[in-house]
Formats: C-alpha cells, sequence, structure tokens
C-alpha cells in the first residue's frame, strides 16, 4: 500500500522558538568590581571551578546562565597591575583566533559605551564554538572578559535565531556595564 501513494518529501527546518520579553535587573553583588544590567529570564552564578579546580583565585568570576537556551555568558575578570595589560589584551585576541580553523570570518569592533567603558566586541561567523565574544577595560585596573557558549554542537544555523536573540541581550549588559569606584 505504501508504494502506490505519492510521496512528498518535507524540507528541512527549525523547531519554533518563542522568545520572552525583554527585561532587565541589575547585578551589583557587594565586594564584586563591576555592576551592568542582565536578562530577567537570565541567572547569575559564580564560576567556582576553573577547569576543574576550585576557583579560588577568581573570586570574580561568573556566569550568566541562560536556562531556556541552553547558553551561557562565562565572565572572567582580571586585575591589571597584578596582570601585565599587554598580555590580557593579547590573550583575548589568541581566545578569539582558536577558533579561526572552523570560522569563515573573524570582526573586531572597537566600543565606547555610555559609561565610557572601553573594549572590543568579537562576531566569529561559522560553525564555532562561541561566535560572540567581548573585553571590556579601563587599562589601569579592570580588565573583563566575556564569550557566550551554547551547550549544542556548534551549527551557525541552527543557533543563528537564538544567538542574535542573546547578542542583544549581551550587547544590553556591555551598555550597561560599570566599574566600581574604590575597586
Amino acid at each position: 500500500m505504501a508504494c502506490n501513494s505519492t510521496f512528498t518529501p518535507k524540507p528541512a527546518g527549525y523547531f519554533r522558538i518563542d522568545f520572552p520579553k525583554r527585561a532587565y535587573q541589575l547585578f551589583d553583588q557587594p565586594g564584586y568590581p563591576y555592576s551592568f544590567e542582565y536578562p530577567v529570564y537570565a541567572q547569575v552564578m559564580k564560576d567556582t571551578t576553573f577547569f576543574g579546580k576550585p576557583n579560588d583565585e577568581n573570586p570574580w568570576w561568573i556566569n550568566v546562565d541562560f536556562p531556556q537556551f541552553h547558553g551561557r555568558i562565562y565572565i572572567s575578570y582580571k586585575e591589571v597591575g597584578k596582570n601585565k595589560f599587554d598580555t590580557l589584551i593579547k590573550h583575548a585576541y589568541v581566545l578569539t583566533e582558536k577558533h579561526a580553523s572552523k570560522a569563515y570570518s573573524i570582526d573586531d569592533s572597537v566600543l565606547v559605551t555610555p559609561n565610557g567603558v572601553h573594549g572590543v566586541f568579537f562576531t566569529v561567523g561559522g560553525n564555532v564554538a562561541t561566535a560572540n565574544q567581548f573585553f571590556l577595560t579601563d587599562s589601569t585596573r579592570h580588565f573583563l572578559r566575556g564569550a557566550l557558549y551554547f551547550d549544542a554542537t556548534p551549527n551557525a544555523d541552527s543557533l543563528g535565531i537564538v544567538n542574535r536573540f542573546l547578542v542583544d541581550d549581551m550587547k544590553h549588559l556591555i551598555n550597561t556595564f560599570r566599574w566600581k569606584s574604590g575597586n
């Protein structure tokens, strides 16, 4: 019976994703040298491990988790002075360049936020583990790096819509970012 029916192949497609309404809340924890706004549909968690070992050396590392999208912005912070500024900048570029073998493009954009924070935003095209990364600095005391990852096999097509949605949230985080005085 099946051999006599007309077969119509279905086009490849992806699941429909319903995005939440954008709203933000303030991350301003005591003792942290920075603050910023992040989405209400995300959770900020302290990063307690570094390559499987306790992260006692970096008390201001956090993750901004997006459970609905299986995504995470890993945020690492280093003090300039304890670390050479040139080395921190070079390391940020090296980490981005690690994706060059899978990338078809790597674009970097210098940025200055409304709060006077300087940095660079990286957009990496292709099936890469992290398509969006950034660093922020005041060049004398503070250096912060962020990278958006998904708990999924890298596929620019299937992750594209979610990636674009969360990039807007990353840019909001960056544009509301402040270094705290006294830290």
